[in-house]
């Protein structure tokens, strides 16, 4: 499975996944993907087979069920809570397990196709 990780994550978590052996890339990493709008990163991930991580349920996840409505496919929907996960720089390490375990247990390469699913906290 491939992921995106939107710009609300530190580009240290795809870092340390990519280390890990996962395919892992942060908007940070991508020429012109930081500032664009959550569609855009949304189209941008679907089109490299990508699945989106993000927190960002209130934009994400309407965008997404409009697509659905629409017969338009997207490459997954990967959500985080900010209370189970919160994000700081000293939760970093708890991201890469929490991803790295969920990885872990879907390794094919097209599990969240249209899917959207909830990272469990660790």
């Amino acid at each position: 499975m491939k992921l995106l990780l939107d710009e609300l994550y530190p580009q240290a978590i795809a870092e340390e996944l990519r280390k890990r052996g996962f395919d892992v890339v942060s908007v940070h990493e991508i020429s012109g993907l930081e500032g664009l709008a959550d569609e855009q990163v949304l189209e941008r991930a679907t089109e490299e087979g990508r699945a989106v991580v993000t927190e960002n349920t209130a934009d994400f996840v309407p965008i997404v069920q409009r697509w659905m409505a629409e017969s338009r496919g997207h490459g997954g929907l990967l959500l985080t809570s900010p209370v189970s996960l919160p994000r700081s720089r000293q939760t970093i390490g708890r991201y890469v397990r929490a991803l790295e375990d969920f990885l872990a247990m879907h390794p094919d390469a097209t599990p969240l196709r249209d899917q959207v699913r909830w990272v469990p906290p660790r």
